[in-house]
């Protein structure tokens, strides 16, 4: 498995674990993010979600789809970039910006993953 594709596919199994936990024990999860306990079936549906976009990285890794690991990420990074702004506009606690560390720094490491090696002279 290539660089690349490993960065992906922990990626992938760091969605799976998020979004199982939303899907299963969403109050669990949102208190470990300091956010107020919720009975709306919305968290849920965000978790299912994110399990399914995380077996879409499974798949990706496993299959070393390049084009989907350079797709990623500008996604990937933009998380922080809406998570901040929903803390300034005071839609969302300041802590859910962990959750963007966590995925700027997984699109990082594929981003550099994905750099060509330097060349052995």
């Amino acid at each position: 498995m290539s660089r690349p594709a490993r960065s992906v596919l922990v990626f992938g199994i760091y969605l799976l674990i998020v979004g199982t936990a939303l899907t299963v024990a969403p109050n669990g999860f949102l208190a470990l993010a300091r956010v107020a306990p919720t009975s709306e079936v919305w968290i849920r549906v965000l978790g299912t979600i994110i399990v399914y976009v995380g077996t879409y990285y499974l798949v990706a890794a496993k299959c070393e789809l390049v084009p989907i690991f350079r797709a990623s990420l500008p996604v990937r990074f933009s998380l922080i970039v809406f998570l901040a702004v929903f803390a300034v506009l005071k839609l969302a606690p300041v802590n859910l910006l962990f959750l963007g560390f966590v995925d700027a720094a997984g699109a990082l490491w594929t981003w550099v993953s994905l750099r060509p090696a330097p060349s052995q002279t």
